[in-house]
Parts: C-alpha cells; sequence; structure tokens
C-alpha cells in the first residue's frame, strides 16, 4: 500500500519503528496531489523540492513528538513563515508572513512537516470560493471554509490538515469530504495568526482519517492525554440523539445518517435516548449570526479602510454593517448563548455524549455554495466541542457523516468516547 492511504498515526508508529520514512511519506503524497489535485484543487501553494528537503531533515532527527515526520496542511487564511498565505483575496497574493501562525508553531514543534496550503473560501468569510471540487464526486463542493483542507485528506493527498470554524466551515467539510474532524472547545487552541471574522465563534481545528489521528494532534497541542481519560466502552455510553430545532432543514440523507449511527450504537450496547432541546435553543442559529456579523464589523473595517472598493463586496458588506446590527442585538445575542452554555453544559450529569446531524444531508451540486451551515453554527457559538465521524452513503454515493458533541472543555473525554462511538458507527473503517 502507498504510504499515502495510512492514517497519520499508523504512519507515525512506522516512522518511530524505523519501517517508514518521512521523505518515503511525502513523496507519496506528493504523487498523489501529482495525480490527482489538477481536478480537485485542493492545494493553493506546495513546494515540493522543499518539502522533500524539508522531510530528509526529519528523517535525521530524533523524534520532536508525537507528529514527527507527519505532513501536515495549513487553510490558507493561518499565517505560515516559510509559505504565503493569500486568504484567496486578490488583495493579498504573494503576501509572506513574518512568523507562524500559533497552530502552526506548536505542531512543527511537535515534528510535523508543513506540506502545503490548502484553498479557502476568502478570508474564510464570504466573498470568492475556492476552486476546491468533492474528491467524491468533482461536481459537487467539498464544503466551505476549510474546502481544500477537508478535500485533501479526504483524498489521500495529506494525512492531517487544519480547519476552521466560525458557523460550520470545518464540520460539514469533514462529513462532505467523508473524513474526520475536531473543532475543540472555543479558545483551547490559539487563534495567534489566523484571519479573524468573529472572536468569539472563531476556532481552530483539524482532520485526520481516524479518530486516533484526531488524538495525535490533540495530544501536540496538551488537550488530550492517554494516562487522564480511561478508553470507554460501547455498553457504557448514554446517549443522547438530538435533532436540534432545526430539524425542519433536514434531508433525507441527513435524516437517514442519523437514524443510521442511533440504530448502530444501540446494537453495539449503547443505551441510546431522543432528548429534545428546550425552547430558548430555537434561537442560538440566529445568535451566532448576530455575534459573527456584528464581530464581523469590526474584523474587516481595516481592510476597507485599506483597500475600499477593492474588497469583495461580501466583504465590505460586513466592515460596513450593512445588517445594522446594534449594540443591543449584540448584548442579547451574548446573554441568550451564555444561558445555553449553561443549560447545555448540565445535560451531561445524565448522559455522556450527544449525537446530532452534522449536515442537512449530501454535498450539493455545483461551486457556487459549500452547503447549509445550520447543523453546525448554534453549537459553535456555545463553545463545545464538535467531533465528526462518516456513516454512510446517500442516494449520490456521497458521503454523509454525524457528529458527537460534548461539554465545554470535555474535549478530552470526547476523544475516548469517540473511539466507541466510530468502532459502531463508522462500518467502512471498522471493515479496514
Amino acid at each position: 500500500m502507498e504510504p499515502c492511504y495510512l492514517t497519520a498515526a499508523d504512519a507515525a508508529a512506522r516512522i518511530r519503528a524505523k519501517t517508514l520514512t518521512c521523505e518515503e511519506l511525502v513523496r507519496s503524497c506528493l504523487k498523489r496531489i501529482e495525480e490527482r489535485d489538477a481536478d480537485v484543487r485542493a492545494f493553493i501553494h506546495l513546494d515540493p523540492a522543499r518539502a522533500i528537503a524539508k522531510a530528509r531533515e526529519l528523517d535525521k532527527r530524533p523524534p520532536l513528538g508525537p507528529l514527527h515526520g507527519i505532513p501536515f496542511a495549513v487553510k490558507d487564511m493561518i499565517d505560515t513563515v516559510d509559505m504565503p498565505t493569500t486568504h484567496n483575496s486578490p488583495l493579498y497574493q504573494g503576501h509572506q508572513p513574518a512568523k507562524d501562525a500559533g497552530c502552526v508553531a506548536v505542531v512543527r514543534h511537535n515534528g510535523a512537516l508543513i506540506l502545503g496550503k490548502t484553498d479557502t473560501v476568502e478570508f474564510a468569510s464570504g466573498g470568492r470560493k475556492a476552486l476546491t471540487r468533492n474528491p467524491h464526486n468533482l461536481a459537487h463542493t467539498p464544503g466551505g471554509s476549510s474546502s481544500g483542507s477537508g478535500a485533501a485528506v479526504g483524498d489521500f493527498m495529506v494525512p492531517l490538515a487544519f480547519g476552521t470554524q466560525t458557523g460550520g466551515s470545518h464540520i460539514r467539510p469533514a462529513s462532505f469530504n467523508g473524513i474526520y474532524g475536531l473543532k475543540p472547545t472555543w479558545s483551547t487552541v490559539t487563534r495567534e495568526g489566523a484571519k479573524m471574522l468573529s472572536p468569539m465563534c472563531d476556532t481552530v481545528g483539524w482532520y485526520g482519517r481516524s479518530v486516533a489521528d484526531l488524538q495525535l494532534v490533540a495530544e501536540a497541542f496538551r488537550i488530550f492525554s492517554p494516562a487522564a481519560e480511561k478508553p470507554v466502552e460501547t455498553r457504557q455510553l448514554r446517549v443522547a440523539v438530538v435533532q436540534t430545532p432545526y430539524w425542519h432543514r433536514i434531508e433525507p440523507a441527513g435524516r437517514e445518517a442519523l437514524a443510521i449511527a442511533a440504530k448502530r450504537l444501540q446494537q453495539a450496547g449503547a443505551k441510546v435516548e431522543d432528548m429534545t432541546l428546550p425552547q430558548q435553543f430555537g434561537s442560538t442559529f440566529e445568535a451566532q449570526e448576530t455575534i459573527m456579523h456584528g464581530e464581523g464589523a469590526a474584523a474587516f473595517l481595516p481592510e476597507l479602510l485599506a483597500h475600499g472598493d477593492r474588497l469583495h463586496s461580501d466583504l465590505r458588506a460586513l466592515a460596513e454593517n450593512s445588517r445594522n446590527v446594534t449594540g443591543r442585538a449584540m448584548a442579547a445575542a451574548h446573554d441568550l448563548v451564555a444561558d445555553c452554555r449553561k443549560t447545555f453544559d448540565a445535560y451531561f450529569s445524565s448522559f455522556d455524549v450527544v449525537l446530532t446531524p452534522s449536515v442537512p444531508g449530501e454535498a450539493p451540486e455545483g461551486l457556487h455554495t459549500t452547503g447549509d451551515w445550520v447543523f453546525n453554527a448554534f453549537w459553535t457559538v456555545l463553545h463545545v466541542p464538535c467531533l465528526a465521524i462518516p456513516c454512510t452513503r446517500g442516494s449520490k454515493g456521497l458521503p454523509v457523516g454525524i457528529q458527537i458533541i460534548g461539554p465545554r472543555y470535555g474535549d478530552a473525554r470526547l476523544l475516548r468516547i469517540a473511539e466507541a462511538v466510530a468502532a459502531a458507527v463508522d462500518v467502512e473503517q471498522s471493515k479496514s
């Protein structure tokens, strides 16, 4: 098997055992990119010669951390000292940051090799869409704004990649590309050096092809310790199935994925019960939009002043507060979600994890859209950790996943729970 098909966890184990070199893994990834990226268009910057040179250097060094020798892709609104950060904006072509973003620095210091930059919606906020296409069907979106990162991991071009989420930009591409993704608890990963839209919502996350991959990166960020959390048995799990207040926007494939996941967990011995969120949660999506647009006005005001009419109309609208978000509306939105956070965390005395849709259904056709984030945004503003798990395929043959949710700062426990959930829900991986 070509090394590019290995999960990050498997590749890391082989590198530690000296049965695989970083150079062999990087060359395999570059070969896969050469074969596929003309169609998928996941990468916006790549320097193969530099990557091979970096790999050879890593092969000479003792292990620097859990990610030693593992190629990592970076969403192109996250700064990298040795590669341009263009934000997929015509205003920033060739822009070279002076230092790495905090998240990039962490994985580098833990031995990761930054392979390249992946395409994104402009500034991960609006404006230009990525050129990236869904590797499972090139006529469909890979989701966004973490478009290139999701597709690159889903198409075996790279084992790991950074994404970000303000509304649903991380979890949704995980589902559409048939991969795993963790959006950790808000603020547990530094956002220094990543373009901000909403400080209250923006979260850096990562993609992999197994729960073990997500754990590997979480270990580097020191939010997961195997010694801190014991393995979880499926038959001990208490699972709350939450359709959310936005169930009217579910599609047949999304409805089926949630039902399949619940049934598989029940068959594996878990205690599965339906749960309805209180009425106040029915306004959290709108509250997230209010906060995002209110904070977006501040985030893009410098760009408006610097670039004026050259700034994309979507982003000018943000900077000019075209929605007329008032201070009173911002305060009310913050108060609502603060109350909902406390209410939601309290439910975990009765169950271990929430099972809920990650997307309405299969990835929509066309690159004019990145899909509907209604099943993501309100979880994001609640600041809870969200973990995407592949589940099934819809009528068009495209992946449809689910997500599991834990309480705020319950990331370590959620990763352990995910091991048990994935073993039951992700049948395709269980067979591999």
